[in-house]
């Protein structure tokens, strides 16, 4: 097989299966309701953890600084990517030496060495949010609380019963899960360690996808989710982040089995050489 083929049915063919996975076991079934109503409280026919002031906290506010930190400190590098040229093109040296004993050079060579990688996450994180929003508001699903089934006003309707391209289909904004996206986002840090053939690429991938489904797990709980949400934020995710990184990087950086040149020898058949 082919290095080319190898790295799309790797890297696009699975994740448009497990699309086609969570379809049918999810959406065309009633498995999102049946792990929903297993986390009501028979008491008070409510979610048990969904006015829980203490893991709304610790879930959802101050594990969403993980990604946002990421992104913003991307974007602070991205600038500063440019300030250590100019300083050595332009300074008498005075500047640099400044920067060099208070240790801030390093810092600046470094952003400066990895600008295309900056630039990509924020690239990426701006196309996966994108994307995401997108999804949002042109399905228009609320979420289970929001929901007659569980004690709201809205009709649960299925993503693709609502699926309008270029209007908003309506006011819901629960499909795919936004907040498991914001975890899933990191992964434009693992195509990273892919280019940089990190060994512990891989370690990264299973962190970051731990994270995600964490990210969307607690919504769960919480009922303002269904589980399904939380596989296709990851699937839109990866999608998304896969078409930036070919962007910015191409195929052959990003494939961790890099294509090897196959070198063909001479034969000699008496006088005649075949190549």
């Amino acid at each position: 097989m082919s290095p080319r083929l190898r790295f799309y049915r790797v890297n696009l063919g699975i994740p448009l299966l497990m699309a086609l996975l969570v379809f049918c076991l999810f959406d065309l079934t009633n498995i999102d309701r049946v792990i929903s109503n297993a986390l009501i409280d028979p008491s008070t026919g409510e979610f048990i953890l969904r006015h829980n002031d203490l893991f709304e906290t610790l879930t959802h506010k101050w594990l969403r600084v993980i990604p946002d930190w990421t992104g913003e400190l991307a974007i602070i590098g991205a600038l500063l990517s440019f300030v250590w040229p100019r300083l050595v093109a332009h300074s008498q040296g005075a500047s640099v030496r400044f920067l060099e004993q208070a240790r801030i050079a390093p810092v600046l060579r470094f952003t400066t060495t990895h600008r295309r990688d900056l630039f990509f996450v924020i690239v990426a994180f701006a196309l996966t949010t994108g994307v995401i929003h997108y999804l949002k508001a042109h399905t228009s699903v609320y979420c289970p609380v929001e929901t007659t089934l569980y004690g709201g006003q809205e009709l649960r309707k299925e993503w693709f019963e609502n699926f309008t391209w270029l209007h908003k289909a309506g006011d819901g904004r629960c499909w795919p899960g936004g907040h498991a996206s914001s975890g899933f986002t990191l992964l434009a840090l693992y195509f990273i360690a892919r280019r940089y053939r990190w060994a512990h690429a891989k370690t990264l991938l299973g962190a970051i996808l731990l994270l995600g489904m964490v990210f969307g797990t607690t919504r769960v709980l919480q009922g303002w989710h269904y589980m399904s949400h939380t596989f296709w934020a990851g699937i839109f995710v990866w999608l998304s982040t896969l078409l930036v990184a070919l962007v910015f990087y191409g195929r052959t950086q990003l494939d961790t089995e890099p294509e090897r040149a196959v070198v063909r020898s001479p034969l000699r058949v008496g006088a005649v050489r075949v190549s």
